[in-house]
């Protein structure tokens, strides 16, 4: 097998997720290469149906937090909207119609919320 100065561990089960410049747990780098924020600080939500055969999804965008504070808010606007849903990419899609739901919990949680779109 052939090395490359690409290759290494991207992931540990024991560590999580891996810096790729100083392979060092991301929580423990030592380079801070990876991006930590996310976001622009305004704090959008607003109701997509586009590319998802018809369905009602709740998106929120613009989160200024980390990865890990992202999924633990995501949990928790799904809980609250009783549904399930993901966080990709800095932005958490909730199922269903629940702007005004996700808007509520997070006025409660500190952040200023603005609903984007009809």
């Amino acid at each position: 097998m052939k090395s490359s100065s690409n290759s290494g561990l991207v992931y540990s089960t024991e560590t999580g997720r891996m810096c790729p410049d100083c392979r060092q747990p991301v929580a423990a780098c030592a380079c801070k290469a990876m991006p930590a924020i996310l976001g622009d600080g305004v704090v959008k939500v607003s109701r997509l149906t586009k590319g998802r055969g018809g369905k009602t999804v709740t998106v929120v965008k613009g989160l200024a937090l980390d990865a890990t504070a992202l999924a633990v808010l995501g949990k928790q606007l799904r809980t609250a909207c009783g549904s399930g849903g993901t966080v990709k990419d800095g932005v958490i899609e909730v199922q269903g119609d629940h702007c005004d739901t996700v808007i509520e919990a997070l006025k409660k949680l500190g952040h200023q919320p603005k609903r984007v779109g009809g």
